[in-house]
Parts: structure tokens; C-alpha cells; sequence
């Protein structure tokens, strides 16, 4: 089955909560970043959020490292880092105490709580749930080489996304290994692992374990 925004996010980590109000599957937010944070950013507290420039709010207490380069609109949450050379193309929420980290490329994403994106890491058109983390290298790839809109699959469906650029979508505590591609369209489920190196479509059902060989094998409980 693929799985719905309650099968993979817990709302209570996430600035964003009120993004997915409505919304059944993950990927509908996508086509609504960019306003959400321009409605968004005004409201909140000037004595905790500093606004450096148009469309752009940084908690005080979060560090963006001075190479960092940040593209409005944007709201990078209390505690989070960003760090050098990070770049930030725009319409990117950065969770509190996650990290974006060296090298690496945020657009139309929302990364959630304690989330870690710390080494070369592309996100573009992808959602990343609570304490997710993608290992040094590993990206999400949002356009298909045909051009056409991205359908989700899984063993038992598909399903029509209307949409062209579309990364991935990773449930909370989910592990993505070093070097590992998501193709358009990937969906990991909560506390699953892609194995390092592996190119991923498709849906990788939760507690479960993406290999390089494409098996999926359920994780032991022991």
C-alpha cells in the first residue's frame, strides 16, 4: 500500500503542521511551500525569529554558517544549523535542531524536526520526516528522465501524482545510507532503512529494509 501523511509524520515535530490540514498524501503539500511560507513567516514572533532580508526568517538561536547561502522564502526553526557551503535555493523549512549540512542542496522541501541532511546531500520537491537522515551522498532525483508527471508504486498500486518534479517522501526515523539514489516518486515508511549505495523507487513499506540487490526484507525485532 502506499502510505498516507498519518502513516508517515508525526505533526507535533514540525512548524509546518498546518501545510498538510486537508491533505491526504504527502506529496500534495509540494505545490504549496512557497505561499505557506509567506503566510507563515509574518506571524511569527519577532523577539524569537529574526527577518534578515524579504521572505527569510531565522530563529536567533539557530546557526547558519557564513558560506551558507539562503534563498527566500525560507524559515530555518530554533536550534537548527546550517552549515558552510549549504545552499539554499528557496521555498525550504528547516526543522528545529535539524541539520542542512555541508554542500548540500535544499529546494521546495520540508524538512522536519531534528532531521539530519548533513554531507552532500540533494533534497528538491521531497518532504523528510522527524529525526530522518540521510547518509553523506545519498539524493533525492525529482524529475524523471522522460519529463512525464511522477506515479507513485507499490506491490499492490500506483498512483497519479500530477506532478513533474516530485523527490521523495521519508516517514520519521527513517535511514537513508550513504551514497543511496531515490528515484521520483520514492516513498519510505516510518523506521525503514535504504542500504547505502542503493538506487530506490517505489515504496519501502515501514520497519522494513531496502537492499542493494532491490529485495526488501522486514527489519528483525530482537
Amino acid at each position: 500500500m502506499i502510505p498516507k501523511i498519518s502513516e508517515l509524520f508525526d505533526m507535533e515535530h514540525t512548524i509546518a503542521a498546518e501545510l498538510f490540514d486537508g491533505k491526504e498524501y504527502p506529496w500534495e503539500v509540494l505545490g504549496d511551500i512557497k505561499e505557506f511560507i509567506l503566510k507563515l513567516g509574518p506571524t511569527l514572533p519577532a523577539d524569537e525569529f529574526d527577518n534578515p532580508s524579504e521572505g527569510i526568517w531565522i530563529a536567533k538561536d539557530a546557526k547558519v554558517y557564513p558560506s551558507a547561502y539562503i534563498g527566500a522564502p525560507c524559515i530555518i526553526d530554533h536550534g537548527a544549523e546550517v552549515r558552510h557551503c549549504a545552499f539554499i535555493r528557496e521555498s525550504a523549512i528547516v526543522g528545529k535542531s535539524s541539520v542542512v549540512g555541508n554542500s548540500c542542496e535544499v529546494k521546495n522541501a520540508v524538512i522536519f524536526d531534528n532531521c539530519e541532511v548533513p554531507h552532500y546531500n540533494y533534497v528538491g520537491d521531497s518532504v523528510l520526516g522527524y529525526h530522518a537522515h540521510m547518509g553523506a551522498g545519498s539524493v533525492t532525483s525529482n524529475v524523471k528522465s522522460d519529463r512525464k508527471n511522477v506515479v507513485v508504486k507499490s506491490d499492490d498500486e500506483q498512483m497519479e501524482t500530477g506532478r513533474r518534479k516530485f523527490g521523495a517522501m521519508l516517514g520519521d526515523w527513517c535511514e537513508i545510507g550513504c551514497n543511496a539514489v531515490l528515484n521520483p516518486g520514492s516513498v519510505v515508511g516510518r523506521n525503514a532503512t535504504v542500504y547505502p549505495t542503493t538506487c530506490s523507487r517505489g515504496v519501502v513499506p515501514a520497519n522494513s529494509i531496502k537492499k542493494n540487490d532491490g529485495r526488501i526484507v522486514e527489519k528483525r525485532t530482537e
